[in-house]
C-alpha cells in the first residue's frame, strides 16, 4: 500500500508557492518537501485541517491510495505534485 500525497498539483492549481502555503499552514518548508516526496511517515491531523483550510479542499484531494498491485505504475510522489 502506497499514499501519494497531491499537494503540488493543489499548489499549481491555486498558482501558490510552497513558500507561501507552509507559512499560511504553520510549517515549515523541509516539511512540506517531505510531505511531497512522500517521506512522511505520518500527518496530524490538525496539520490536514490546515492543509485542507488553505488550499480550501477535501483531504481526498491531497491524499491517494495506490494499492501495492498498482504501485510500479504509479508515478512517482514528486512526479504528481
Amino acid at each position: 500500500m502506497m499514499i501519494i500525497v497531491d499537494i503540488d498539483v493543489m499548489l499549481a492549481r491555486r498558482k501558490m508557492s510552497v513558500a507561501e502555503f507552509a507559512e499560511a499552514v504553520g510549517i515549515t518548508p523541509a516539511n512540506v518537501a517531505v510531505l511531497k516526496n512522500g517521506r512522511a511517515k505520518a500527518v496530524r491531523f490538525t496539520t490536514l485541517d490546515a492543509v485542507c483550510r488553505v488550499l480550501a479542499c477535501q483531504p481526498g484531494d491531497v491524499l491517494r491510495w495506490v494499492p501495492d498491485e498498482d504501485r510500479a505504475e504509479a508515478p512517482a510522489a514528486s512526479a504528481t505534485p
